[in-house]
């Protein structure tokens, strides 16, 4: 479980293809603290460490994961933005994120806003999957890249985030740009109370 508060945009050192799945090697600040078998949100897909030396570590993607994410884009030096799993002793400053990437938008626009940025996603509409909670509403929480973010000018198939400096510096934010594939994983309890509601 994380909370969408992005730790760290770090870089990726390494990546190799074995069969279907992709090994993401990695070094960040906190590279250290890590154990075997910790879970690590990569761009908003949760990874388990599966091998780690002193100043990198290593996850596993499968087939599942890059056909619903963008993982399978990277290339040594692309910056991922990193999440430990969140502390249940602490305070939740982002929403409830598990991890799981629901599917990729593309960025239609970036749009500066005297101080800040405002970025426009288009995703696919699915009438069955939006019945099932997977769309954004006006105020609601959506996470991009790992990002907790508020929804702004929601449509069917798109929508409208904010960015201040801090996240725009702090993440891989200021690497998007009009065309750029981003994960999205919508709202949990937006999907629980849909699935409720079609009984």
């Amino acid at each position: 479980m994380f909370s969408g508060i992005i730790e760290e945009a770090a870089q990726v050192v390494a990546l190799k293809k074995e069969q279907e799945n992709l090994h993401i090697t990695m070094s960040c600040s906190f590279t250290n603290e890590l154990k075997i078998d910790q879970s690590v949100a990569h761009n908003g897909v949760c990874l388990t460490v599966v091998s780690k030396t002193d100043n990198t570590y290593t996850v596993t993607a499968i087939k599942e994961t890059l056909d619903r994410s963008n993982l399978s884009l990277l290339t040594p030096g692309s910056k991922v933005n990193l999440e430990r799993s969140m502390l249940m002793n602490g305070r939740l400053d982002g929403h409830i994120v598990q991890g799981h990437v629901d599917q990729t938008a593309v960025c239609s626009e970036v749009k500066e806003a005297d101080g800040s940025w405002y970025f426009t996603f288009e995703y696919s509409f699915d009438k069955e999957m939006a019945k099932r909670g997977y769309i954004t509403v006006d105020k609601g929480s959506v996470t991009v890249n790992g990002a907790s973010l508020t929804v702004c000018n929601p449509t069917n198939n798109s929508f409208q985030v904010a960015i201040i400096p801090y996240t725009y510096e702090h993440t891989n934010f200021h690497q998007i740009k009009a065309g750029t594939i981003v994960n999205l994983e919508f709202d949990i309890i937006g999907k629980y109370v849909s699935r409720m509601l079609s009984f």
